[in-house]
């Protein structure tokens, strides 16, 4: 702590206490002088000396320097263990004065009750304290964290229990035997489910599996369903042509009907195979029957993209279950949406936990459509929900795959199409192509050659933006081509400023393009949303972001939660479309070529997508169609 008069002035002035500012901090020095931090400690009443200074200001001060100390205190408890200033604020605002208690008492509690708190964080706390490597706390806590982990970057709803012991006694660095042990005690007080005496769930995805199946099978069997009459569907269909000034065919018409005459049912098709137009006929003959319809995807970009297909608002999930601040939704199973019809786009993308949430918001007399390409990526979070509902044979399908005369003309998706099919694109490409293929085999080269396309080549010839119109979109992290290298060097070739803050390792400069990569319910804001810096304050360490025209304020600490975004990976990329995009398509991206994250990809340029790599890269991708097994029973539920 600071001991001279100058060093208190700027330490109270310098915003960490409430209410003192640099000139009522400089007012107090003049007052109290070397004694300040000492009166504030052991006599705030005394603050009331000073001119003009109301009792309630003077309790709001000497409360937020208790609250200061207090902060101090659980930081240098916490800094042995390497823990951040954010993260010990953010421990702070939970436990208050008891948290290095409350630490002390068992440090893995601080994974449930801490936003942002892993389990290696809390092991790291659990060392310096002295607490047994085989202690029933730290192996409980290795088995929750190994099953959210297999979870979140597998998509596994269960584990099963050979393979769970195996990853946890890994990830513990203990005898099998121990963690076994515990498991049988989680069992038997029922915090872990086991079903089929193998398959080891978490008890909310297990309610959510459980849950979802049982809410489908009660919107498919619900009996009141009204089915609309073949001649006026005919004729709704005839006044949607007009409307629309189109001709559908006759699958496109059976198709139509099915999704009518269903209480639930699935779109499913590629690109340019007619799921807009469709969908567009679907909602207008459904708003000329008097229904309500409520239209729904998983990010902000696939909904407003649908409120364009539809000219009538969408909303992403979140915002139309009403996400609250504390965690939930306030529209669920007790207060439902309100509406005859929800078409929900991207499904694909969808999760277990999410869709559950969803599906328990809407009354089982809801007509449910979802739409989706069931070949891409599946979603970031467990299951594969699109794809188990299609197989259980559940419920009705309309399969597209005709591709029709106007997307005949577009490479992106005839080559999309043979992607799918395992065949390789036509990576030959006349100049008004909108596909094209460059081959570059050296990876350095490659990211130079990302750099000139990106800031010189096509902004010139597309006369585009080059921020707002290009993305580059690779399927790794790190390396040369992955998105950490990527961004750092776009950034360096087109953001000259020198306005910036620095967090993690990452500079952000103003004007940069940045991407939301964690929720953020306080702020309304979630992962994968793309804004720009509109200003940054680097005297109080702030900076402001533009989302779709919301300015958001981050900390300095809370700029782990967003990262640079000229280069995103393809599965950040779902539910997006872009103008123009640029995949790195090489073999240091080995272990992640296949099929369903270059057809991911590839139908995420709307107008130019350009492949740069080598042939040998995309030929290993699309020969490689195994999609890793997720473990989940979602599918097998709803086949009986």
């Amino acid at each position: 702590m600071p001991s001279d008069v100058y060093g208190i002035e700027k330490y109270l002035g310098s915003g960490l206490i409430k209410g003192v500012g640099p000139k009522f901090a400089k007012l107090i020095v003049e007052t109290f002088g070397t004694d300040t931090l000492s009166i504030l400690e052991h006599n705030p009443e005394r603050l009331l000396e000073i001119p003009k200074l109301g009792k309630k200001k003077a309790e709001s001060i000497a409360k937020s320097y208790s609250e200061q100390r207090d902060v101090k205190n659980l930081m240098m408890f916490l800094s042995s263990a390497g823990i951040s200033t954010s993260l010990g604020q953010k421990i702070f605002k939970v436990y208050g004065k008891e948290s290095i208690e409350k630490i002390k008492e068992n440090p893995y509690r601080l994974m449930d009750e801490v936003y942002g708190v892993g389990f290696k964080t809390a092991d790291s706390i659990a060392e310096k304290l002295g607490i047994d490597n085989e202690s029933f706390t730290r192996c409980r806590a290795g088995i929750f964290y190994t099953l959210e982990y297999l979870a979140n970057s597998e998509g596994h709803c269960y584990v099963p229990f050979d393979e769970m012991v195996l990853k946890c006694s890994k990830i513990l660095g203990i005898e099998d035997s121990k963690v076994v042990i515990t498991y049988d005690s989680l069992i038997k007080n029922n915090e872990l489910i086991v079903e089929d005496k193998n398959k080891v769930y978490l008890p909310s995805f297990f309610r959510a599996e459980i849950g979802l199946t049982k809410k489908i099978k009660d919107i498919i069997s619900y009996p009141n369903f009204k089915k609309v009459p073949d001649e006026k569907l005919e004729s709704e269909i005839k006044n949607a042509e007009k409307l629309n000034k189109i001709k559908y065919d006759d699958f496109q018409k059976e198709a139509i009907k099915t999704v009518f005459n269903s209480n639930f049912s699935v779109v499913t098709g590629g690109p340019g195979v007619g799921k807009t137009t469709i969908t567009k006929g679907i909602i207008e003959i459904f708003k000329n029957l008097g229904k309500k319809v409520l239209l729904a995807a998983p990010t902000g970009r696939a909904a407003k993209r649908l409120s364009e297909t539809a000219k009538t608002e969408a909303k992403t999930i979140h915002r139309l279950l009403e996400i609250k601040r504390e965690g939930g939704f306030a529209k669920n199973a007790e207060n439902k949406l309100s509406g005859d019809v929800l078409i929900v786009d991207e499904a694909s993308m969808i999760d277990l936990i999410l869709m559950h949430n969803l599906l328990k918001a809407v009354h089982s007399n809801t007509k449910i459509i979802l739409i989706g390409d069931v070949n891409q990526l599946p979603s970031v979070g467990p299951g594969n929900v699109l794809k188990d509902i299609i197989n259980s044979g559940a419920v009705p399908v309309v399969k597209l795959q005709k591709i029709y005369r106007q997307a005949k003309t577009s490479n992106i998706i005839l080559n999309s199409h043979k992607i799918n099919s395992g065949k390789i694109p036509e990576l030959k490409a006349s100049k008004n192509s909108d596909f094209f293929f460059i081959e570059e085999n050296d990876d350095e080269k490659c990211a130079d050659l990302i750099v000139d396309l990106y800031s010189k080549r096509l902004p010139k010839y597309y006369k585009v933006n080059s921020i707002s119109d290009i993305e580059v979109l690779t399927p790794m992290k790190k390396g040369i081509l992955g998105t950490d290298n990527l961004n750092k060097v776009l950034q360096e070739k087109l953001n000259k400023t020198g306005v910036s803050l620095k967090r993690g390792g990452i500079t952000y400069k103003l004007n940069d393009k940045v991407m939301q990569i964690k929720n953020n319910y306080d702020k309304d804001v979630f992962n994968g949303d793309i804004g720009k810096i509109c200003s940054i304050n680097e005297a109080n360490e702030t900076l402001e972001i533009n989302f779709d025209s919301r300015i958001l304020k981050y900390e300095i600490g809370e700029l782990e939660e967003i990262t640079l975004a000229y280069a995103c990976t393809i599965h950040k990329s779902q539910g997006s479309e872009y103008p123009i995009v640029i995949i790195p398509m090489t073999t240091s991206h080995f272990i992640m070529l296949k099929r369903n994250l270059l057809y991911t990809g590839v139908t995420r340029g709307k107008k130019v997508c350009i492949l740069v790599g080598n042939k040998y890269a995309i030929s290993k991708a699309i020969s490689n169609n195994e999609s890793e097994k997720r473990y989940t029973l979602l599918e097998q539920r709803l086949s009986f």
